[in-house]
């Protein structure tokens, strides 16, 4: 498994392939930043959309030439998104790349099934990339599903296991989290973690080692899980962290931002191509760690 963003960017320069990123809301300093980066390393090419004046005086800010650049006009953020999207099932660009917009605008464009994007039955769901203690974990959903239940959780879970997978990571072990180690019904969460656990282990949830329910510190750390007797394959050695619903999830991932530093990049599972959906105040490096990822996925 890739170990650090970096090694993810080498792996993407030694592919010697470019991708075109249709940037949705392209007005802003840190998403365009981050793909002024992903051009000047040579793996991005970047098509943008918003409002061209605004874009216009932050590509100068930044060094660059309008002339390096295709811009396209529309303020409209929902339209930005469409457009985006309309690009890249004509062939005209490989990614979506969400801007200076509301998720909810950009989410409606990647959903519309005259795109093409999602298949038939599947959930979409989103996944935090990260550093940790010099490898890189996956985290879910920390932004699309509110509150899923059960088989929304297989599908979230799933989903998260085949990013890891496209990580590098070929048999991912899989945390599923809650407040408490002990399967307790007035804790749907223990319950849903329990459930996913004997899923897995039926081959309902492919390709993964999954436990649960297990408490964050012990997902994390050998030292926590010994001190509480949590034993398995799973405690402090989890690639995966799949949390209980998106108010954990939100609030988990953006505590590796803004509590921890941690390098982070947002990733939206599901869909039929590489989609960037970073927050819209995730720190520039983050959206170029997101563009990587997304990068990787559409020259492999």
């Amino acid at each position: 498994m890739f170990k650090s963003f970096q090694e993810i960017e080498h792996a993407v320069l030694d592919s010697a392939k470019r991708a075109r990123i249709a940037l949705a809301g392209a007005h802003d300093l840190d998403a365009l930043s981050s793909l002024v980066r992903a051009r000047e390393a040579g793996i991005a090419h970047g098509i943008l959309i918003g409002r061209t004046e605004q874009v216009r005086e932050i590509l100068k800010r930044l060094g660059q030439l309008e002339t390096d650049w295709e811009l396209i006009e529309e303020p409209d953020a929902a339209q930005a998104a469409a457009r985006a999207c309309r690009l890249v099932k004509a062939g005209e660009a490989d990614i979506p790349m969400k801007g200076i917009m509301q998720t909810a605008d950009f989410m409606r464009a990647i959903l519309d099934k005259s795109n093409g994007f999602v298949p038939e039955k599947q959930l979409l769901s989103q996944a935090t990339v990260f550093e940790f203690q010099g490898r890189l974990m996956v985290a879910s959903d920390c932004a699309v599903n509110i509150a899923p239940e059960y088989p929304d959780k297989v599908k979230i879970t799933q989903n998260a296991v085949d990013l890891a997978r496209r990580l590098g990571c070929e048999c991912p072990k899989v945390a599923v989290l809650a407040p408490v180690e002990m399967v307790n019904p007035a804790m749907i969460s223990t319950v849903d973690a329990a459930m996913l656990s004997k899923a897995a282990e039926r081959g309902q949830i492919k390709n993964c080692i999954v436990d649960g329910p297990l408490a964050l510190d012990n997902a994390l750390s050998k030292e926590a899980a010994r001190h509480k007797g949590i034993t398995g394959p799973v405690a402090g050695e989890a690639d995966v962290l799949i949390l209980p619903d998106l108010a954990s999830g939100n609030i988990f991932t953006k505590s590796l931002t803004y509590v921890t530093g941690l390098p982070t990049a947002g990733v939206l599972n599901g869909t039929t191509v590489p989609v960037i959906m970073t927050s819209r105040t995730d720190r520039a490096k983050d959206k170029y760690h997101a563009v990587l990822i997304a990068v990787m996925q559409a020259v492999s």
